[in-house]
């Protein structure tokens, strides 16, 4: 609000024992990182001089201080680095002048190693109990297959968070199981309690679960003495402490206690919580490196453009007849901002960018990614990536400029519900095109790789796909399980914790027999890696791991050998299903590169057939390409199907939007502007208003005070019969919604409302519109 004062935020670099030579700053992500590069590789770090000095309201700001000194051979310089916040600039300001003492930043120090001797002693905690305890954080921040309960209680758990709700807990938050069956071992219990007492004051939000499972005559004694340990405050309460007698919860919610507990510490084998840990040592199967060879690569000429574009910029331009947009980009010329291409079928779809960064989503583009979604202009980086390696040097690189992109530019080409990669590297020219199928969830990736070397090569191709299976792979990475379909051979993943959607199945194949492949991001990224320079590339082949409590992914590797001259054609298929069975059939139904070239022509028949039934010609060219193809094209695919885009995600529906969007749909097809209406008029509430937004397919979303969305139903209505005469559709019959009124002074609210046993036909439907719109406040002004 305008009462509200912003706080402000300082960076300090100071220096001790030498002067600086010179001092720069940065506040501009863009400036600093560069686009197209990463933390990992900054533009900042490859140029030696200052930095730009950016400041005001950049669009994406950050902070960053560079000092130049020199250092003399066995001379130490001490380098003092400090973030604060204060509620004024002045408060800023002086925090500045203070921390320019040494000995004030000394003090923190001080202060900071008393502050942690206090807590500790408030908790009756040692330095070595906090390090334990430390170390079990990690475990819950940052999902550890060791502390997840067995694979075979995993897979078998058939419920989802809601279950969690009937004993008080939301599920929202981390959850640490203590299983206890001995009363003996109180001391494992004052352990937990007092590890929860840690977290908490470090900030920790978990709600820790104790079970007891103590069968004999004493229960309710060992009960009372459990309770007696926690604090009344914490207790059955969010980010507190939950004590369960083992005979109050069914087989079915025990199995999934254990499921989603982030830890779970049973007293069946004794010891204490370090021993615990201690005999959760990992096991590591280690896949032999490749035996890469230092080779220098040949000159070779980068794929060129065509000469023929029109409203070429320096990157891209159009063709001629404004069927595709082409862009030429490398590692030091990249485009200023993602260039994207939405495609999109009514129920599934992808974003991909000129560089190769894609997310995929299924249903819808919010609630439902199966990779995830990054809406970073700067890094540009996905979930998704495809390679390619020279199996004798090991040279490899990305058939997209991103991640891991080539020694010459790439070409890419966006086109009417496809877009397509080309690059030479090392004289294997490739070519990797990207689309969706027309009517089912199903994305296909062709590699077309042409040995032009002039010898035989040994290669390989290499799909990695990152799981989300949910809004944030955050919030859905623990509770994704991964399997290998017997039937088709494809990779399967489903996340049975999501409440709406806990039965999709999504799945990632080859049509390749020979293949290698692994569901464990950690093994193919590496600790610390990333896409860019990925620890499975360097290895001969992936494990074969799959299964649970993993980092899921989904990764397949297959070599293969071309002869010069030669083309190879490797698909890779992502998709969902209903269910493993439906995910199953839809593999087989799409495997061999037959079916994969009849979608793609369904892809472009549908395409020429609905952008050519509205052209127009002007004087300006401009106006005609992007009128005779684009704005329909895109209107369609991102606005009605996917309702996303690289800057926002939103997957809903919207009243008011979706029914604008359709009238520029009025010439090219009819038929989708006749839905969209039907479809919105079944989200009116019974009173006359609307849902401002909703997410398909359940139908939750918003009721809100906004006054004109129900009034763009009459009249995208009347419009839709004046150009088709199709006046049937004013009998068409749709039920209305219920749902509460808003409360007085409320804005709106966000739930799933009940469809109504009250219906009406479309004319009805426009009438009850109208009539709400008749509203009048205390001076006869409509409101």
């Amino acid at each position: 609000s305008a009462e509200d004062q912003s706080p402000y935020m300082f960076h300090l670099m100071t220096m001790q024992g030498k002067e600086s030579e010179e001092i720069s700053y940065e506040t501009d992500r863009m400036e600093f990182i560069g686009r197209g590069n990463s933390r990992v590789n900054p533009k900042a770090m490859r140029n030696p001089g200052p930095l730009g000095g950016n400041q005001g309201s950049v669009l994406d700001p950050i902070v960053a201080i560079r000092h130049k000194i020199t250092i003399d051979p066995f001379e130490k310089v001490t380098l003092d680095l400090i973030t604060g916040i204060a509620e004024t600039k002045t408060i800023c300001e002086n925090l500045v002048a203070k921390y320019q003492d040494k000995h004030h930043k000394d003090r923190v120090f001080e202060l900071a190693w008393t502050h942690s001797q206090v807590v500790l002693r408030q908790i009756n905690a040692s330095e070595a109990d906090a390090q334990l305890y430390g170390r079990l954080a990690g475990s819950i921040l940052f999902t550890n297959a060791l502390f997840r309960a067995d694979p075979a209680i995993l897979i078998s758990n058939r419920r989802g968070q809601s279950g969690l709700w009937s004993y008080s807990i939301s599920g929202d938050l981390p959850i640490v199981l203590l299983k206890i069956e001995n009363q003996d071992n109180m001391a494992l219990i004052r352990q937990m309690v007092q590890a929860h007492a840690y977290w908490r004051l470090k900030g920790l939000a978990v709600d820790l679960v104790i079970w007891n499972e103590e069968h004999n005559v004493y229960r309710q004694i060992f009960q009372n003495d459990i309770q007696a340990l926690i604090p009344d405050e914490i207790r059955d309460r969010p980010g507190g402490i939950f004590v369960r007698g083992s005979d109050q919860i069914s087989n079915e919610d025990r199995i999934l206690f254990q499921t989603v507990a982030r830890i779970n510490i049973s007293d069946s084998g004794g010891g204490t919580l370090k021993d615990h840990i201690i005999r959760k040592a990992p096991v590591k199967v280690v896949i032999p490196y490749i035996n890469s060879i230092q080779t220098n690569l040949p000159d070779v000429t980068s794929i060129p453009l065509p000469k023929e574009l029109v409203f070429f910029n320096g990157l891209g331009g159009f063709q001629p007849d404004g069927s595709e947009y082409l862009i030429a980009i490398n590692n030091k010329n990249k485009t200023p901002a993602p260039w994207v291409n939405v495609i999109a079928n009514p129920g599934f779809g992808t974003i991909i960018s000129e560089s190769g960064n894609a997310y995929t989503w299924t249903e819808n583009a919010h609630e439902l990614r199966l990779t995830p979604w990054n809406n970073d202009p700067v890094c540009d980086t996905g979930g998704e990536a495809f390679y390619l390696r020279d199996e004798e040097s090991g040279h490899f690189w990305s058939t997209t400029l991103l991640p891991a992109g080539g020694e010459t530019s790439y070409i890419t080409r966006h086109g009417f519900g496809y877009s397509i990669f080309e690059h030479l590297e090392d004289g294997i020219h490739s070519e990797m095109t990207v689309y969706v199928d027309m009517e089912e969830a199903i994305k296909f990736i062709v590699l077309k790789i042409r040995n032009q070397s002039g010898r035989p090569r040994k290669l390989s191709a290499t799909g990695y796909t990152e799981w989300v299976l949910g809004d944030t792979r955050t919030k859905t990475a623990m509770h994704i399980q991964t399997e290998m379909d017997p039937d088709s051979g494809a990779l399967f993943a489903k996340n049975p914790y999501n409440i709406e959607f806990g039965n999709r199945v999504a799945f990632f194949d080859v049509d390749y027999l020979k293949k290698t492949f692994t569901a464990d991001r950690t093994e193919f990224i590496g600790r610390n890696g990333t896409l860019q320079n990925p620890d499975a590339m360097s290895r001969i082949k992936l494990s074969g791991k799959i299964g649970l409590a993993l980092d899921p992914c989904a990764a397949i590797q297959v070599p293969f050998d071309v002869a010069d001259g030669e083309e190879q054609e490797i698909i890779f298929r992502l998709g969902a299903g209903k269910d493993s069975i439906d995910a199953s059939k839809l593999a087989r139904q799409f495997r061999g590169s037959d079916a994969a070239h009849v979608s793609l022509e369904k892809v472009k028949n549908y395409w020429t057939n609905t952008i050519g039934a509205l052209q127009v010609e002007t004087p300006d060219a401009a106006i005609n390409i992007i009128t005779n193809g684009w704005l329909t094209y895109q209107t369609l695919s991102s606005r009605l199907w996917g309702r996303s885009g690289f800057y926002q995600s939103g997957g809903a529906f919207g009243f008011r939007d979706q029914l604008q969007d359709v009238l520029s749909l009025l010439h090219a097809a009819p038929q989708l502007a006749r839905k969209q209406i039907l479809l919105c008029a079944a989200h009116q509430f019974k009173e006359g208003d609307v849902q401002h937004w909703w997410h398909p397919p359940i139908g939750r979303g918003v009721r809100t005070r906004i006054s004109d969305d129900f009034l763009w139903l009459p009249f995208v209505t009347s419009l839709y019969i004046l150009h088709t005469e199709d006046t049937g559709i004013l009998d068409e019959v749709s039920p209305f919604l219920e749902g509460r009124l808003l409360n007085d002074g409320e804005e709106s609210y966000y739930d799933l409302p009940v469809i109504s046993s009250k219906s009406a036909t479309l004319y009805g439907h426009c009438v009850q519109a109208i009539k709400h719109g008749f509203r009048y406040g205390e001076h006869g002004l409509p409101l």
